[in-house]
């Protein structure tokens, strides 16, 4: 074939197709660390393939989940630390799709650049890898999307999408009750929400990314860029073990606004305030804004990154078995008849 008058090509323009298949090499190892029973095939085709009868499950319901990282792509692309934020793009999903009783099975991403750094996309998808080894499903494909004149500098996007199953009849919340007990699992910091509004903070505070974090952690962008922690493998343990009701996975809104997603009509929890100590990143934000304890409770987790709503009579065994598992369990309250949250104690 001959070329146009003009001679130009795709990457005149902007788009560097090579680059893009250079990146799909790059990314086949770890994407095949994430293997499991049920995927066929591997990654380059138009879609991707998966066996449900071959992942164990004999009358499956799927349920989906999608989400991004938000604002907290911005510290990640200005340190350059870019090797976890994939962490948190796989756990905003998965960690959703646990609350209501599925094991997530597949995940899927999506990645949006103005020019591809090959290098800092494997680093990204590599993380993605490892959040989904950690959580049991297998990265089975993806996009990555070249688009000059959308994203500047180094600015790139990040969206993911999980697939997970659950045998029919074992959704949740189911069987929520009076008298129920709350188990708090502790959060890994700040995780994926309410950056824009860390952002803010660490702008008045004058301080910047490099400097020395004043709530401990190495700097300041190394320390809010902790990656949020995966519940998948201990909550789904305590599902299996019985006597799990409901989960709610604390993210934007806080304690304040997820825990009641869980609770029937009629039904409110009470929580003590004074059952977990106040981790120091939170305690710096809320100092550092000034900011009521009301609005860090409806902002961030506190500490708090996942609730299990649990039978009274298996609370004991199930607050042993999720430390068992490495979680760290507090007992925060009990679910009364009423609406909403109710807080007893101080965190502040």
């Amino acid at each position: 074939m001959t070329a146009g008058k003009n001679g130009l090509t795709y990457a005149d323009a902007g788009v560097d197709i090579d680059a893009g298949n250079a990146l799909v090499e790059r990314i086949k190892p770890a994407a095949k660390r994430t293997l499991r029973p049920g995927v066929m095939g591997g990654l380059g085709g138009f879609g991707a393939l998966f066996d449900l009868k071959a992942a164990g499950y004999s009358d499956p319901i799927l349920v989906a989940a999608t989400d991004g990282v938000g604002t907290k792509l911005r510290i990640a692309i200005d340190t350059g630390v870019v090797d976890t934020i994939g962490i948190d793009l796989v756990a905003m999903c998965v960690n959703d799709l646990v609350c209501q009783g599925a094991e997530p099975l597949f995940f899927l991403d999506y990645f949006a650049t103005g020019k591809l750094d090959v290098g800092q996309a494997a680093r990204i998808v590599t993380g993605i890898a490892t959040g989904c080894a950690a959580s049991g499903c297998a990265l089975v494909g993806g996009e990555t999307a070249e688009m000059p004149g959308m994203y500047h500098g180094g600015d790139f996007d990040l969206a993911g999408f999980a697939v997970g199953a659950m045998e029919r009849g074992a959704d949740l919340p189911k069987g929520v009750q009076a008298g129920d007990v709350l188990l708090g699992l502790g959060s890994d910091g700040v995780h994926s929400n309410g950056y824009s509004f860390v952002r803010k903070v660490v702008e008045l505070s004058g301080l910047s990314w490099h400097a020395p974090s004043p709530f401990g952690g190495g700097s300041l962008g190394q320390a809010l860029l902790v990656p949020t922690r995966l519940y998948v493998k201990p909550a789904l343990a305590a599902v299996r073990a019985g006597g799990v009701h409901g989960l709610a996975h604390v993210t934007g809104g806080g304690l304040t606004e997820n825990l009641p997603r869980v609770l029937p009509e009629g039904l409110g929890a009470t929580v003590d305030l004074g059952a977990w100590q106040l981790p120091p990143v939170f305690r710096w934000l809320a100092e550092t804004a000034n900011m009521a304890e009301g609005e860090l409770l409806k902002t961030f987790n506190c500490g708090i990154g996942m609730i299990a709503v649990v039978a009274a009579d298996r609370a004991e065994a199930l607050a042993d078995l999720l430390a068992a598992q490495g979680e760290r369990v507090v007992r925060l309250g009990t679910v009364q008849p009423g609406q909403g949250v109710a807080y007893t104690g101080r965190l502040l």
